[in-house]
């Protein structure tokens, strides 16, 4: 199926993907009196009086804000907020369908750190989270953290913390598959932007012990030249056999290719040069680092998962960012812990019982984001 025509088609024709629509009736005078003027100045008065009031008497405490500058739009790179705006659309009506959140796209014109930071700061009277998403790397690391530390409500990077989470309950789902322990495995990590460096902090919290990660450069070790404040840090703690080179060495005996950079950069011989039951994470968007199909074909016993909804072993941040901000609103966390993030992956790993070729639930499972949301609490 050519997804790319039937999509463009499906976006005319209904305009995008959401609509706002109303709560309550306005048809008749007395409905706009209660709704609108006068009735509502005695709403307004009460908040005035009591700004806690804004959770119960506004759609508040069900409402997040999804922010992006449009300068890491899935494996396509800066293409502006403008183009940022059918991603957000989708991930509101993710939000809609699956967690009951009312959720709002709002794509800026601006790349700047500082003004993110209080844009996101002049905005929180009106949420109750906010979904940061398709922000590039290193600036999307120190956003969130001043965020964390500013705001009162809740702030989730996706594209950080809900892939993270989501690769770790496909691993953690892989090893019991395959019959291999976490700490054993020798992983790789092609893209170390805001996704790759999240999930390498993350598989670390739990116990690999043999990671490399991989910019564009090639392997990133401890002294290597030209690295920012954030891979200098990583750079301390992974790669402890000083693995220099590209892709290709990395992968020489590796059980575990983590894909987070673009597509067609894995090559049949890469695939042949893994351990005997390969798991390979292809998660670029939209096109995959290798196919399910070619990576199958240099090892048929490999287990493959992608990005995309079209394959088996969907592995994408939809099946986490519903579930975790349906349990940050509902026991009104604030903040998304290192510990929620592994509780949310293991609730994820154990709603099915995996196989080769399921290692996750769909995203339509309606048993996902219960899951995750008792996690969190």
């Amino acid at each position: 199926m050519d997804y790319s025509k039937k999509s463009i088609a499906l976006h005319k024709k209904h305009r995008g993907k959401i609509e706002i629509k109303s709560k309550v009736p306005l048809l008749t005078r007395e409905d706009l009196s209660l709704a609108y003027t006068p009735g509502v100045a005695a709403v307004s008065s009460a908040i005035g009086r009591d700004k806690k009031l804004s959770w119960q008497l506004t759609n508040r405490a069900n409402q997040v804000a999804i922010i992006t500058d449009g300068t890491a739009i899935l494996g396509l790179g800066d293409l502006g907020p403008e183009a940022a705006m059918p991603v957000m659309e989708g991930k509101a009506v993710i939000f809609k369908e699956f967690a009951g959140i009312d959720a709002v796209p709002l794509c800026i014109n601006t790349t700047d750190t500082e003004e993110i930071i209080k844009f996101c700061k002049y905005l929180e009277p009106s949420f109750a989270g906010i979904n940061l998403e398709d922000i590039s790397a290193p600036r999307c690391f120190e956003i969130l953290e001043r965020l964390e530390k500013e705001l009162v409500i809740p702030v989730f990077h996706d594209d950080q913390d809900g892939t993270a989470i989501v690769v770790l309950a496909a691993l953690i789902n892989a090893c019991k598959v395959t019959g291999q322990a976490m700490k054993d495995l020798k992983i790789v990590i092609n893209g170390a932007g805001a996704a790759g460096i999240a999930v390498a902090r993350l598989l670390l919290a739990v116990g690999a012990s043999d990671l490399i990660l991989l910019d564009s450069r090639g392997a990133i070790y401890a002294g290597r030249e030209n690295l920012n404040s954030v891979k200098k840090e990583i750079a301390e703690v992974i790669n402890k056999r000083k693995i220099k080179g590209g892709l290709a060495e990395a992968l020489a005996g590796a059980e575990v290719f983590i894909g987070l950079s673009k597509g067609h950069l894995v090559t049949v011989e890469m695939v042949k040069s893994m351990s005997p039951r390969p798991i390979i994470f292809a998660m670029a968007n939209p096109t995959p680092e290798i196919m399910p199909g070619l990576a199958a074909c240099a090892n048929r016993s490999c287990i493959i998962g992608t990005g995309r909804s079209d394959f088996s072993n969907q592995i994408n941040n939809a099946l986490v960012f519903p579930g975790i901000f349906r349990g940050l609103l509902d026991n009104k966390v604030r903040r998304v812990t290192t510990k929620i993030k592994i509780q949310a992956a293991l609730a994820l790993s154990q709603v099915i019982e995996p196989r080769p070729d399921r290692l996750l639930p769909l995203v339509t499972d309606k048993r996902v984001v219960k899951a995750i949301a008792k996690a969190v609490k």
